[in-house]
């Protein structure tokens, strides 16, 4: 059986520390869905989500493994309907790690062959986040050293 990973994520926006994950999980996975979601507990993106989508597939274009894709409904319900039996994600440090746990136990109980599997973040990554990116985007700042394609 093909072993299919989702991704999920808002990716507001998309780092090297997800594409590091995303490279290392195809040792485990004979193809990843990189799916952004649209997060109703994050009402406004700060980067244009059909910019994201170009900008990933861009930076994965050399990998046919890899897909990517969006996403309005329940994460488990969504790797059902593309055959992912695994979801896999990063962990920077122990508030991801309860943050994650949390998500990972309702995944599981809305489909119960769903399993998720965490990657440490490689330490040159591990204190890149979204957020502060996004921060820094907002006063000017530039951001080309924590992304893995231009905007």
């Amino acid at each position: 059986m093909k072993r299919v990973a989702l991704f999920p994520g808002t990716f507001d926006p998309f780092t090297k520390g997800h594409e590091d994950i995303v490279l290392r999980g195809l040792k485990l996975f004979d193809e990843i869905i990189i799916a952004i979601g649209y997060n109703s507990g994050k009402s406004i993106r700060y980067f244009d989500i059909d910019l994201m989508v170009d900008r990933i597939k861009s930076t994965f274009k050399d990998y046919p493994a890899i897909k990517v894709t969006t996403y309005a409904e329940l994460t488990a319900a969504f790797a059902r309907k593309h055959q992912a039996r695994y979801l896999l994600r990063g962990l920077r440090n122990t508030t991801d790690f309860e943050y994650e746990n949390s998500i990972s136990q309702i995944n599981r109980k809305l489909n119960d062959e769903l399993e998720s599997v965490f990657l440490i973040t490689s330490p040159q990554f591990a204190w890149i986040s979204s957020s502060i990116i996004r921060e820094v985007h907002r006063y000017g700042g530039d951001v080309s050293a924590f992304l893995p394609y231009q905007l």
